[in-house]
């Protein structure tokens, strides 16, 4: 079973680590008090690294840590080398492992990004979405799971793949359709709100 890291460990890379030339998050992640969406370079970024308000740039921005920072990955494992960011995210009460793709396809062409994913979806799922068409809310993502089970997700419909093989394809339970629903309008309402304060 991988470990993330004991916390020693951990502890000690994250003390030796700084974000350097990598400034993938300022990519991927969404900044609403700069009104700057999420899959997109943020307008503050320096060419080759940096942020030109980094004195004063959002909470948002100061808190934000990938796991890589926290000292969670092998030193080599730096979002701008392997072509994602990789984060743990609380579920209810359980963990995933979420791989954000700086670009679409990165996953599947990262080397990297596959060794960190096979490490750890014994011990948790491991969701891999890109930076497409980000309002889309039936755009797909991936769940990796352990005896190398693979969800791929689209909408309500999930198609289920063991080993590689498609094996069923299956409509979201009506209780997570309705839920679904539900977190779609809100997510709606809030970017419409953010698109009429800008």
């Amino acid at each position: 079973m991988a470990q993330l890291s004991a916390e020693a460990e951990r502890a000690r890379r994250a003390a030796e680590r700084s974000c350097g030339p990598c400034s993938a998050c300022c990519t991927v992640l969404r900044v609403d008090e700069l009104g700057k969406p999420a899959g997109v370079d943020c307008t503050h970024q320096r060419v080759g690294g940096g942020c030109r308000i980094h004195e004063t740039r959002p909470p948002i921005c100061r808190g934000y840590h990938c796991l890589w920072l926290q000292g969670g990955l092998e030193d080599d494992e730096r979002p701008d080398r392997t072509g994602g960011i990789v984060d743990l995210e609380a579920v209810g009460a359980a963990v995933r492992l979420s791989i954000r793709e700086i670009r679409p396809g990165a996953f599947d062409a990262s080397p990297a990004l596959q060794s960190i994913a096979e490490r750890h979806r014994s011990q948790m799922p491991v969701r891999i979405t890109d930076t497409a068409d980000l309002e889309n809310p039936d755009r797909p993502f991936r769940v990796l799971l352990a005896d190398d089970v693979e969800q791929r997700v689209g909408g309500e419909q999930i198609e289920i793949f063991e080993r590689g093989v498609l094996r069923e394809t299956r409509r979201l339970p009506w209780m997570e359709r309705m839920a679904r629903r539900l977190s779609i309008w809100r997510r709606q309402r809030a970017l419409n709100r953010l698109a009429r304060g800008r």
